[in-house]
């Protein structure tokens, strides 16, 4: 009989076979790749490769062609609980004219099929004071997202994408369009999050000196032009010994 997986090695994402293409090109063919909780996973690939395709696979944007996707144990056609997962798309299909501030675009993270036309109560609102303050940006809450550069209208997408405090997190492209500085502060938040709080990170980045440093030389996995490279919090002797306050702070 096989030992059992640590509660903290549990499986979040599981990539079965899939496939994926537009019209008559091949983007994805037969992926296999399981993400554990608690995993950062840092996707590299060319353009063209398919690593947002694969995000918005398993975000449940796109159908997979063949294959399987299960998310926390369910099919993805089944899978409901989607405030479990927050989800930050790549900077470019953002209009920055969007009249909104930086408070309502945080909130409008709260908002799914199963909410979208309830009232929010004072937990939504507290919910959304603890993202801004994780974020720093307590201080630009009335702004115009529009008028903010471009460091802090990343801040401000991810806070958007923390305020459910999801088990896993999805980046795509996170530092596009961000100066050297910023992203270096940006990486840094990213991965003390993962270090020091129970949550799952999954993010696309051509930044391979980031990838190298914090989640080694070398990919774990590979298909296509598409590379995986993996990092978990701790070893999984540790399990019992670490940190699972669900906390943003």
């Amino acid at each position: 009989m096989e030992p059992a997986v640590p509660n903290c090695h549990q499986p979040i994402v599981q990539i079965k076979d899939v496939s994926f293409h537009y019209r008559d090109q091949q983007v994805i063919k037969d992926l296999n790749f399981s993400i554990k909780e608690r995993d950062f996973v840092g996707i590299v690939g060319s353009n063209g490769a398919g690593k947002t395709t694969l995000l918005r696979m398993i975000v449940g944007l796109l159908p997979a062609a063949e294959g399987t996707i299960e998310l926390f144990g369910q099919p993805i056609r089944k899978f409901q609980d989607w405030e479990r997962i927050g989800y930050v798309p790549q900077k470019n299909s953002f209009n920055p004219l969007f009249p909104a501030t930086v408070r309502e675009v945080v909130m409008s993270g709260l908002y799914n099929k199963k909410k979208m036309f309830r009232r929010v109560n004072r937990l939504d609102h507290q919910k959304c004071e603890d993202a801004l303050e994780v974020m720093r940006i307590q201080d630009i809450a009335d702004k115009r997202i529009g008028a903010l550069s471009g460091g802090q209208q990343q801040r401000v997408f991810l806070a958007r994408a923390l305020i459910n405090r999801p088990d896993l997190l999805i980046l795509d492209e996170p530092t596009i369009g961000i100066d050297a500085e910023t992203q270096a502060g940006f990486f840094e938040l990213i991965t003390h999050m993962h270090a020091h709080h129970h949550m799952t990170f999954l993010m696309v980045t051509h930044d391979l000196d980031m990838v190298k440093d914090y989640l080694g030389e070398s990919p774990v996995s590979q298909n296509g032009k598409i590379q995986f490279f993996v990092r978990h919090s701790h070893d999984i002797e540790n399990c019992d010994e670490v940190d699972l306050q669900h906390s943003l702070v």
